[in-house]
């Protein structure tokens, strides 16, 4: 299979913000930066642009020490999150979250701004996703 650089950035991201999670956990979160590529708005144009989207996946803020990680990986230490990428940019993995573009760790000390007086869409693993954020 040829990795384009949307499948190995979104396998990336994956790795970064969701490794811990099961498939479904790591599909869900692919769905949110899917969805935010489909909008083509101030997230990014493309699957690549929305990852590395300044403050937007964590994984990838330069204070971050998973950034480092993820600079380090290679494409054989992705095969689960390539895996799910392709799944999720082909649409073979139906979207779980409801069009989500959000979702925060249940880890967080407290919800994020954007999460007040909301209802998440789905609660997956160790996230909750939302889809009616805008």
């Amino acid at each position: 299979m040829e990795i384009s650089q949307d499948m190995e950035y979104m396998a990336k991201t994956l790795w970064g913000e969701a490794r811990g999670e099961n498939k479904d956990g790591q599909i869900a979160v692919g769905h949110v930066i899917k969805n935010r590529s489909d909008k083509k708005t101030w997230y990014g144009k493309t699957i690549k642009d929305v990852c590395l989207k300044k403050w937007q996946f964590s994984c990838w803020n330069e204070n971050d020490p998973n950034r480092n990680k993820i600079l380090a990986l290679s494409l054989d230490d992705l095969e689960e999150q390539i895996d799910v990428a392709a799944g999720v940019i082909s649409g073979h993995y139906v979207d779980p979250t409801h069009s989500s573009t959000h979702y925060y760790a249940k880890s967080m000390p407290k919800p994020p701004k954007w999460a007040a007086g909301k209802e998440p869409a789905l609660v997956l693993g160790n996230h909750y996703f939302f889809n009616n954020i805008e």
